[in-house]
């Protein structure tokens, strides 16, 4: 059935699509993402490039590039024609890898063209239910008295979550071990099986575990209790001023004329209220956003300086 909203929609939206596609032409967006096939940051694009490509009145596609924390995707579409044809959809690294990489062959702000930051996801601190504490301020507690002998799990080096762990040690004063390994799904199932005590993890990767009973949760990075988890306190409340989401972003390449970027932003921002995007989001663990070039360029510079001091406090070096 056919209702009267979606007949007064419908022209607007093919209008929109169609002063997109004078604009920038027929050729194919392609949305590069520096992380394997499956991942989070792969998924989202997926899923944004399939409800972007009718607002724009073109195909959208996705080019896996991982490698480097992101960088050999990032440096390609640093090189790459602003035009509006090439894009990258990056995530919390890009901020994070101003510091962390001695030598990046691009400038993170400069060479690029912020047009919205397309969700957050907050993460999670959970522990095997064998470790005797049962909320972030006995963690403190328990870590200062044992220094050096708790651990965290580490899906990668130089990660958001790596980071969490690292702001989370550099705001309390403890000393809790890390532990690396190749991935989170490994990390996670060490967790569950006691090998390691302690991991910052995606709400999407632990969600079902907690609700098991395998894994417990300590605290939320969020700077408030999550409705999902409304009885898991924030970090914040025994930590003040403690906070880490890893967040997603859409870029293009510098120089893009403004408002080519501004029918890009527009178009990925309409994507994020179609249902089966917010339904992926969801499934993710993640929060919409959606906000502007200018506001997304401001965040990003922000965060740099932010991140700037975890790493040197970690002392992590790039894998």
């Amino acid at each position: 059935m056919i209702h009267r909203r979606d007949i007064l929609i419908a022209p607007a939206a093919l209008a929109f699509a169609a002063a997109a596609r004078a604009q920038l032409g027929n050729a194919p967006v392609r949305i590069l993402v520096g992380a394997p096939a499956g991942g989070s940051t792969d998924t989202l694009a997926r899923s944004l490039a399939v409800s972007m490509g009718p607002a724009l009145g073109r195909t959208v596609i996705v080019e896996n590039k991982p490698g480097a924390g992101g960088n050999i995707a990032a440096d390609a579409v640093a090189k790459a024609a602003p035009d509006g044809n090439t894009l990258l959809m990056s995530f919390t690294s890009h901020a994070i890898n101003a510091t962390l990489y001695p030598s990046l062959p691009f400038d993170p702000v400069k060479d690029f063209t912020a047009l919205t930051c397309v969700a957050t996801s907050p993460s999670i601190l959970v522990a095997n239910p064998s470790l005797p504490a049962k909320d972030v301020k006995e963690l403190v507690a328990l870590a200062k008295a044992r220094p050096g002998q708790l651990n965290f799990a580490i899906g990668a080096v130089g990660s958001s979550l790596h980071m969490a762990g690292e702001a989370f040690k550099m705001q309390s004063g403890v000393d809790i071990v890390n532990i690396p390994y190749k991935g989170t799904a490994p990390a996670v199932q060490d967790l569950l099986a006691g090998q390691v005590q302690l991991m910052f993890a995606a709400v999407g990767n632990v969600k079902a575990h907690i609700q098991a009973g395998k894994l417990k949760a300590l605290g939320v990075t969020t700077a408030k209790r999550l409705p999902a988890f409304p009885d898991v306190p924030a970090i914040a409340e025994a930590l003040p001023g403690y906070e880490s989401s890893a967040w997603f972003g859409l870029f293009g390449p510098a120089r893009l004329p403004a408002d080519v970027a501004r029918k890009l932003s527009d178009a990925a921002r309409h994507a994020l209220q179609q249902p089966d995007m917010l339904k992926r989001l969801d499934t993710e663990g993640a929060i919409p956003v959606g906000n502007s070039p200018e506001q997304f360029t401001a965040f990003v510079q922000s965060e740099i300086p932010r991140w700037a001091k975890v790493v040197k406090f970690s002392g992590a070096k790039p894998e």
